[in-house]
């Protein structure tokens, strides 16, 4: 059962907000103490947490949330996801249970700025279905490769960690497709969906999430590329989108370092073997010089694009034909 403090009358609520959560306590404390601190008064919002991995901690630091602002906060709601995994399947417990017309998205990785919640409602009127907030991710002045591919996210059409939603129309589309069991291209596909009915979709920069960037593993770029089957159920279910908004062609330099290297292993000729080797060489120095450009020059980080620049191509033709053959689409 889920457990929630002072009742609050569904005919008051303007908002509900639905963050998914998967263990990470710290982040959540800190992203709760952003939501019971909105300006948007207590009585006009509830706030849903979806355990994605139920335990007793997460539901006992809702609880404290709960005791502390039983008074002065907004209506706290404790789930736990014992079905399908993933941030599709958690968010879509979550607005189901929604007791609000509108329904916000938002990650418990983030810092929702105090006045989110106003300035979404606030830009947020009868001729809209979808807003859109903005997405600011910190991060430091000499970036990473892997902050500069993360900070996109500030940039991208549709972020599900800022957003917006008449729950009408997510009952309309059933919500997020469950088959995205990882955080890639669950929202891009409910984007895609929402154009595809026709959706009026407005943008509210004033309505700001903070999204600080999470140190990362040495060599996580590499861990990146599993996405890929990810982009293999996008592509087959919006095969005109995704080429025009994701992905206009194949990276075929990635096909080409896999062929050379591959040539290079099983080629009987002395000189075919030098050839491909060389030509893999050239093809990985490119790639890792391209990462490395405008980006910290630091010894690990170096490293780090020297030794993920020659993995990268083999790991991402694999998860894409991986992803083609799991769902059946020609996706190379």
């Amino acid at each position: 059962m889920p457990t929630t403090n002072a009742a609050t009358t569904s005919s008051t609520l303007a908002v509900s907000v639905v963050v998914p959560t998967c263990g990470r306590m710290d982040l959540l404390d800190r992203c709760l103490d952003a939501l019971t601190r909105q300006t948007l008064p207590a009585g006009a919002y509830e706030v849903i947490i979806v355990d994605d991995e139920p335990n007793h901690n997460t539901l006992h630091l809702v609880a404290g949330w709960r005791a502390r602002t039983v008074e002065r906060g907004p209506r706290l709601v404790y789930l736990a996801n014992s079905g399908q995994h993933g941030p599709a399947a958690a968010r879509n417990l979550g607005w189901r249970a929604a007791q609000a017309p509108i329904v916000a998205f938002t990650d418990d990785d983030t810092v929702p700025a105090v006045t989110w919640l106003a300035q979404g409602l606030g830009a947020f009127d009868e001729q809209v279905d979808v807003l859109c907030g903005r997405i600011e991710m910190p991060v430091p002045r000499k970036l990473t490769d892997y902050q500069r591919e993360a900070r996109r996210l500030e940039t991208a059409e549709f972020v599900a960690a800022n957003c917006f939603c008449r729950k009408s129309i997510l009952e309309r589309l059933d919500g997020f497709d469950e088959r995205f069991t990882e955080p890639c291209r669950e929202d891009s596909d409910l984007y895609f969906r929402l154009l595809g009915i026709g959706a009026r979709i407005a943008r509210a920069p004033e309505a700001l999430v903070v999204h600080p960037l999470r140190p990362a593993p040495w060599g996580v770029s590499l861990l990146q590329t599993r996405k890929a089957v990810f982009d293999a159920l996008l592509y087959k279910k919006h095969p005109e989108l995704y080429p025009a908004r994701i992905e206009p062609m194949p990276r075929w330099d990635h096909y080409l370092a896999v062929a050379a290297l591959l040539v290079t292993l099983l080629a009987g000729s002395a000189g075919v073997t030098l050839a491909a080797g060389l030509a893999w060489l050239v093809l990985t120095a490119r790639l890792c010089l391209t990462r490395l450009r405008g980006t910290a020059k630091t010894a690990s980080h170096i490293a780090e694009m020297i030794v993920t620049s020659a993995l990268i191509p083999p790991l991402a033709v694999f998860w894409r034909l991986a992803g083609a053959i799991r769902y059946r689409v020609r996706f190379t």
